[in-house]
């Protein structure tokens, strides 16, 4: 899935590309990090079904110095190096089926579930994964990336971040987490952090001798009962771990 050498293999990357509900193109210095873990399990069979499909695009492959060089020294001064935009300019040019141009970055806008919601609707995505101390800003205004950060932290490249928004992204496309009303009773869907989950065995004996029980109100088959109970819970842990939803939905309302 990195930059093909033939076009044969181009060619039978776009047909997937086309025929496939979801696309992501991304955008790398290391293609051969993707799909990484989204080849695994749920997206991992979603793959396979032709559901989504990525093209993981080498961005040395557009050099033309035996180096391959995709980077140089900052205007200004400073530490570090800055990714080109003329490299990176000629891989974009590259891609046939190009959707919504999205830049990984820490000082993007927060991804949010809403935003989930809204890039699993589009056909197709353009990850720009970026590394060093980052791209060139001139690159980005030109091609109309928008910048998303995952949260409040650096990492040593975008990729992990792109593999965090494309996996939430997969899971929200048709089929895939087979229970349609699954991700519509997680976190963040509703405004609110999601309630507590038990299974079996109904009572258990933890490692220090203390008997913990699954609630009797989860046990009892009144629908209507568990329902009210969940979202109690939701609410009780919003208030405790996240008041600032809270704060947000007072202002929806």
């Amino acid at each position: 899935m990195s930059a093909p050498d033939h076009p044969s293999d181009k060619n039978a990357q776009d047909q997937s590309s086309k025929q496939s509900l979801w696309h992501a193109n991304i955008l790398t210095l290391f293609p051969e990090m993707f799909p990484g873990t989204l080849g695994l399990s749920l997206s991992g069979r979603a793959l396979e079904r032709g559901i989504w499909s990525l093209e993981a695009i080498d961005i040395r492959a557009f050099t033309e110095d035996r180096h391959k060089t995709v980077d140089d020294t900052p205007f200004g001064g400073g530490a570090g190096m800055v990714m080109r935009p003329d490299i990176i300019e000629k891989a974009v040019r590259s891609i046939t089926r190009k959707g919504k141009m999205i830049y990984m970055s820490p000082r993007g806008k927060p991804l949010t579930q809403e935003k989930v919601a809204e890039l699993a609707a589009l056909p197709a995505l353009t990850i720009l994964c970026g590394r060093y101390e980052g791209v060139d800003q001139r690159v980005l205004d030109a091609c109309d990336f928008e910048e998303i950060s995952i949260g409040d932290y650096v990492l040593s490249g975008g990729e992990p971040a792109a593999i965090i928004l494309m996996d939430a992204c997969i899971r929200l496309l048709p089929t895939v987490m087979g229970n349609e009303e699954t991700p519509y009773e997680e976190s963040f869907s509703n405004g609110l952090l999601e309630y507590p989950h038990y299974t079996r065995p109904a009572d258990w004996t933890d490692a220090k001798g203390v008997v913990r029980s699954v609630p009797d109100v989860l046990k009892s088959g009144h629908h209507e009962h568990i329902k009210t109970w969940r979202m109690q819970e939701s609410l009780r842990l919003t208030h405790e771990r996240r008041p600032d939803l809270i704060e947000r939905l007072k202002k929806e309302v």
